[in-house]
């Protein structure tokens, strides 16, 4: 008798013979690079360093095309939205002790936005490894230490033979659901020492699924379907999931209206006649939401975005739909189901039973209608257009991406992402310097449409030297500069806290010009021109900079009523 586990895979006579005669001069760092071509990589993010360079010394003998960019943090950027845009695991190859550290806050978001980022970083040598205190050059006690309370898991090779086997352990955990970051570290003489292991020519590393326990759908179904007033709240777990069709058959199923949240941007239609827009942050959406009886939560952990910064009070049944077993529950109680969003969605629409509610279309136009009302109250007509004139600059089809700025904080709410995985911020982990690197890494993932970056002028000077990188690479990204001479949202905060504002003003350069000294075109704008100028760039071959100064204000906000 034969079981399938008794099966085993035999080579071919190329690969026995390749197998016994590996060609000579190759180390620990062709077997990196091996490894990750033999998983299916075809494109590596980084920044070279001493201990890496037996890792980036590889690459010239592979077919792994490497994008290097400046600062590691916003290689991490980069890394992290060609992750959300492939929804391929994003290599990213780093250096020891200041090089990795570097990266910490790019990572951080990645596992905020659980973006898929395999991070390979060097080590000091062997020997320094436990903390010996050997003075090796960038020697760290536990570098791995650092990485552990953000990454979803790390991997510390010991010998060439691990290298292998623990990129392959790395790359499951990072797409495995929930997507997330995970980090490897190889040691220098590691990486520099010669091998005769064979040429490593495949990968076996399955994500494994997540599908929902069945007496937990049929319960969530039973409520869902005998609901008076039905809602959902699609996170950024939809989108991430490819699930946004399941979500939309869904909602229509059961008349359900749908407020995404500001990671789930684009997992249901605009204009869709269910569609509560993005609204999350307005006291009349939290109403709406309280007023359910059975709220079905896809993706989100009801955080502090998306409950109206915990003012939520939900007065009926919760169904919670996450990926993230932590989550579950983790605000509000409620029937958890621990599942991929695609897979509990598709086991919904398997057990549900069709409502009609002729109500619910008219339910949510009035909810609409008074958020509008509500912000024509606040004469903020200016930013209103500049949203506008973006929106209407950028092709449908293209991503965005944008930072932590007065004009990003409007689009959560207010922009229409036209489609799922189209709209991205740095609203997971709430750092500055996302936008410009980030949109890099999209263009790199996909060079046949513009991107576009949006950053205020104190988070483009965290990521301005990118411009060389744009430059050098040829990339298609025009990032659109909000020039208010500060910290735009932090001077807001702290004036309505304390009455003035403290550390947020900045002294910065004038923009056009240090693009232009980048050799990228910069052209200065107005809230009246930037829907022809953004247009106009946007259509251009190659990175560009438009500047805008403005200041602009935000709405007021509902949770402090």
């Amino acid at each position: 008798m034969t079981h399938d586990h008794d099966l085993v895979l035999r080579p071919t006579p190329a690969q026995t013979e390749a197998a016994l005669n590996p060609p000579p001069g190759r180390n620990g760092g062709d077997l990196v690079v091996e490894t990750l071509a033999g998983l299916g990589a075809t494109t590596v993010f980084g920044l070279p360093g001493q201990h890496a360079l037996g890792m980036f010394d590889a690459l010239r003998r592979s077919d792994l095309r490497y994008v290097g960019l400046r600062v590691e943090n916003n290689a991490g950027f980069a890394a992290d939205a060609y992750g959300r845009i492939t929804g391929e695991a994003a290599p990213l190859l780093l250096s020891t002790g200041p090089g990795a550290l570097t990266s910490l806050a790019a990572l951080q978001e990645a596992a905020a936005a659980s973006a898929p980022v395999l991070a390979i970083s060097s080590q000091v040598p062997t020997a320094g490894l436990g903390g010996g205190r050997h003075g090796y050059l960038h020697e760290l006690p536990d570098q791995a230490a650092s990485f552990r309370g953000v990454v979803k898991s790390v991997h510390t090779v010991r010998t060439p033979s691990q290298i292998p086997s623990a990129i392959e352990a790395a790359w499951t955990s990072a797409l495995s659901a929930p997507h997330g970051p995970v980090w490897v570290e190889i040691p220098q003489d590691v990486l520099l020492a010669e091998t005769a292991i064979p040429v490593v020519t495949g990968g076996d590393a399955f994500p494994e699924e997540l599908p929902p326990r069945p007496e937990l759908t049929a319960v969530a179904a039973d409520l869902l379907s005998k609901a008076a007033r039905p809602a959902i709240i699609a996170g950024g777990g939809v989108v991430r999931a490819d699930a946004s069709k399941k979500l939309r058959q869904l909602a229509e199923t059961l008349q359900a209206p749908v407020v995404t949240t500001p990671g789930g941007k684009g997992a249901f239609p605009w204009t869709h006649p269910l569609s509560l827009q993005s609204w999350i942050e307005d006291r009349h959406t939290t109403d709406f939401l309280e007023d359910a009886d059975v709220l079905l939560v896809v993706g989100s952990g009801l955080g502090e975005l998306s409950s109206n910064y915990h003012t939520f009070k939900p007065r009926g049944r919760i169904v919670q739909i996450e990926a993230d077993l932590g989550k579950l529950e983790s605000n509000h109680p409620a029937l958890g189901i621990h599942a991929d969003a695609r897979l509990a969605l598709q086991a919904l629409l398997e057990t549900v039973s069709e409502r009609e509610d002729p109500t619910a279309p008219e339910r949510v136009r009035a909810t609409l209608a008074k958020v509008a009302e509500r912000i024509a109250a606040q004469e903020l007509t200016v930013e209103q257009e500049v949203l506008a004139s973006v929106r209407k600059a950028l092709p449908g089809d293209s991503p965005s991406f944008w930072d932590m700025t007065i004009l990003a904080y409007w689009a959560w709410s207010a922009f229409d992402a036209k489609g799922p995985n189209h709209m991205h911020s740095a609203q997971g982990a709430g750092g500055l310097g996302y936008a410009f690197p980030a949109a890099l890494g999209a263009a790199v993932a996909d060079p046949t449409r513009p991107v576009l970056a949006v950053s205020g002028d104190g988070g483009a000077l965290y990521s301005i030297a990118e411009l060389a990188t744009a430059r050098q690479y040829g990339l298609n990204v025009t990032w659109l500069i909000v020039d208010d001479g500060g910290y735009g949202i932090l001077r807001e905060y702290m004036t309505d806290a304390f009455g003035e504002a403290t550390a947020t003003e900045l002294s910065r350069p004038d923009f056009v010009a240090l693009a232009e000294s980048f050799g990228v075109p910069g052209v200065r704008t107005t809230p009246e021109n930037l829907e022809r100028d953004l247009a106009k760039q946007l259509a251009s071959p190659g990175p560009s900079v438009v500047l805008l100064p403005a200041v602009l204000r935000m709405f007021a906000a509902t949770h402090l009523d």
